[in-house]
């Protein structure tokens, strides 16, 4: 990774709805512009996303969407509105903050969640969109989810059945809907319900990439309201598989011909499992996969610096 720059420019943008978003700009004013897109839904950008880029090649923009991180009002608030934080918002955000910021195009990364939302803004805006650079992508389909919420407990049967009967009575037993389930307790009138609730979903977030030994265990997750707004994001995400029509990221993938773009995903990221990335992949003509033997979820440093060196450098044209 490259040393961390430290901002030279931060704020907060008005996008609608009673909404504001963090913002903050480092590393070279005149470099090629990057925005950066944090996983979750709802991680929120952290100073290590900066060091993902050459500070003398990029503009470097960071932000934490709607809900999430330093933007208000906070999904970890005692009551939380989601209506409107959905994927068009959040797509519409970027579109604000691009222009907020002055920026004609710029290269689009996102990392796990982060990629589904670079998919959805590269496809409605590609004109807009340098490169792209995905990292372990996701295109949070319903079969997705399902994956992570209830495959993954043939591989961690006893961690599983405790995130299950943390939802019960409201899930199915075969714990079908359980990130709707979760949902649901997470935004009871009852603070105790909320806490538990939000608790064993990070339990479980924290279980499912423990399949590599590289895996450490995210400190934020310590931190009671950072644990409540996240699982909040992530389940009102998959519940509804995104907002998007399934597939339609993959079928969408057309519309990026002519754009350079990199896939950088892990060998062994079984919550990001390879197939979705080679599916995009296959879709998207001129892309290039780069599957990195014996990783997990996030890669390695190395393979996604590599990514983005590639389109370092002054603005497009």
């Amino acid at each position: 990774m490259y040393p961390a720059t430290e901002p030279d420019d931060a704020g907060m943008l008005a996008v609608g709805d009673g909404h504001e978003i963090f913002w903050e700009t480092c590393g070279n004013p005149a470099g090629r512009p990057v925005v950066m897109l944090h996983g979750g839904p709802g991680s929120g950008c952290t100073p290590g996303l900066r060091s993902w880029f050459d500070p003398q090649g990029y503009r470097i923009v960071l932000l934490d969407q709607r809900g999430a991180g330093r933007s208000t009002p906070s999904a970890g608030d005692d009551v939380a509105d989601l209506s409107t934080n959905t994927t068009a918002h959040l797509v519409a955000d970027l579109e604000r903050l691009r222009e907020h910021l002055g920026i004609g195009t710029w290269v689009v990364t996102g990392v796990s969640w982060g990629t589904t939302l670079a998919l959805a803004y590269a496809q409605d805006h590609p004109d807009r969109v340098d490169a792209l650079v995905l990292v372990s992508p996701v295109t949070t389909t319903h079969r997705e989810v399902e994956w992570l919420t209830r495959d993954m407990g043939r591989i961690f049967p006893e961690e599983w059945q405790t995130f299950r009967d943390g939802a019960v009575p409201g899930v199915a037993p075969d714990g079908s809907g359980l990130a709707a389930a979760y949902g649901k307790l997470l935004h009871d009138p009852d603070p105790a319900v909320r806490e538990r609730a939000a608790r064993q979903w990070c339990d479980w977030e924290e279980t499912h990439p423990a399949t590599h030994p590289a895996h450490r265990p995210n400190p934020r997750f310590a931190d009671p309201r950072f644990r409540l707004g996240f699982a909040r994001l992530v389940t009102h995400y998959f519940a509804h598989a995104a907002f998007l029509d399934d597939g339609a990221l993959v079928r969408g993938m057309t519309r990026l011909a002519g754009i350079p773009g990199v896939i950088v995903t892990g060998r062994l990221d079984i919550s990001s499992p390879p197939d979705v990335a080679w599916a995009l992949h296959r879709a998207w003509p001129g892309s290039e996969l780069v599957l990195v033997e014996g990783a997990g979820h996030g890669t390695t440093a190395e393979a996604i610096v590599a990514a983005t060196d590639r389109f370092a450098g002054p603005p497009a044209g």
